[in-house]
């Protein structure tokens, strides 16, 4: 789809305009409501673009496949800037930041391959010991300072004493900033984006005392499935998987088939047949990766148990959820699937100051570090 000159220099209008208005305290601005002025206002050119728009299908972080990144990344600035949640999620417009006394510095990783800048976070109460290392890769029109916002993983890297480094998607790699985790290049070790991302992970440890049995590997959506890839094709670097709304390995092969893939439509060949570690997490209103993709993520994690449990909850005053464990002979869990009742395409647990959270819960970040520190 081409969007016109018109109705993007009236979104950007709109932005500025809101911009103004949170500066000027005024009080909270419907950014929705804002966006749908644009549109409806712009030209009959541009409204038959805005109804292509409505008809397409979502791609991995809730932006319509194909939208014009520069749209895109407006969006997800409103949704930043002015609380939105993103698919799924309760806005919290204005929540306080919490001051953390660690380090959250940026670096750069290159191979042959290319080049991804990254941001790691450091804890104060890292003294030189060996501690646990955790990868979080973002979802679409992400960033580092963003999911880290809204995982609240770096407080609880403070109260843990792990590291935590958030790998960051090129604008050139991908217009929308997601993981080509449908490519086939980039579902291969030692190629493309695998390298890079490992190659990011090894740094670290070589820069820091880093506990080799304790390094993990997590993401949202695009960045849960390419967290799978990571956990497949490097199961000597990573001790377990963390994923949440993502995809199975190898359930696509180009664009159209991710597409599918992301609708329930899976493919079921190359697939690799060893287990690892893994928790899964999935809205069951997922409307953008349909939670048929969480399902799958368990297959060799159940085919690998001797035993299952299925223990039903809820989150005062938030969703409901279902955990299922599978469970060894030798009775540790080798994987853990929450269906989030209710939950849409959103971090649970997460922070309104990140994109893409349900504040809703359960708390996936720390759900996700008590599953890691039994995997080593």
């Amino acid at each position: 789809m081409n969007m016109n000159n018109k109705l993007i220099s009236q979104m950007r209008a709109a932005t500025r305009s809101l911009m103004g208005k949170q500066m000027g305290k005024q009080p909270p601005v419907d950014t929705n409501k804002v966006i749908q002025d644009a549109l409806k206002s712009a030209s009959a050119m541009t409204q038959a673009a805005q109804q292509q728009m409505r008809n397409m299908p979502q791609a991995n972080g809730g932006t319509p496949a194909g939208m014009p990144p520069e749209v895109a990344d407006m969006l997800a600035e409103l949704s930043r800037k002015f609380g939105g949640a993103g698919v799924g999620g309760v806005a919290a417009a204005n929540e306080p930041a919490i001051a953390l006394p660690g380090t959250f510095s940026e670096g750069s990783y290159t191979n042959s391959a290319g080049t991804r800048s990254y941001k790691l976070y450091v804890p104060s109460s890292y003294k030189g010991e060996q501690v646990p290392l955790v990868v979080m890769l973002h979802g679409c029109t992400q960033d580092p300072d963003d999911f880290a916002h809204g995982t609240k993983m770096n407080a609880l890297a403070e109260e843990m004493n792990c590291l935590v480094v958030y790998p960051a998607q090129s604008r050139q790699a991908n217009a929308s900033r997601c993981w080509n985790w449908f490519s086939d290049v980039d579902q291969k070790r030692d190629q493309g984006e695998p390298s890079i991302i490992a190659g990011i992970t090894r740094e670290i440890m070589g820069k820091h005392s880093i506990d080799p049995a304790q390094v993990y590997v997590a993401g949202l959506s695009a960045g849960g499935a390419m967290a799978t890839i990571m956990g497949t094709l490097y199961p000597e670097l990573y001790a377990a998987v963390g994923v949440h709304s993502g995809l199975p390995y190898a359930s696509a092969h180009d664009l159209p088939s991710a597409l599918a893939a992301m609708k329930g439509q899976l493919q079921r060949q190359n697939k690799p047949g060893q287990s690892i570690p893994i928790i899964v997490f999935h809205g069951d209103a997922d409307h953008t990766v349909h939670p048929t993709n969480g399902d799958e993520l368990m297959v060799h994690a159940r085919d690998a148990s001797d035993a299952m449990a299925v223990e039903p909850g809820r989150v005062p005053d938030g969703h409901a959820f279902t955990r299922t464990m599978h469970k060894r002979a030798d009775g540790k869990v080798q994987g853990e699937h929450w269906v989030i009742h209710g939950a849409g395409h959103a971090w649970s647990g997460g922070s309104a100051r990140g994109t893409y959270t349900d504040g809703k819960g359960p708390d996936a970040s720390r759900e996700m570090m008590r599953f890691f520190s039994t995997h080593r």
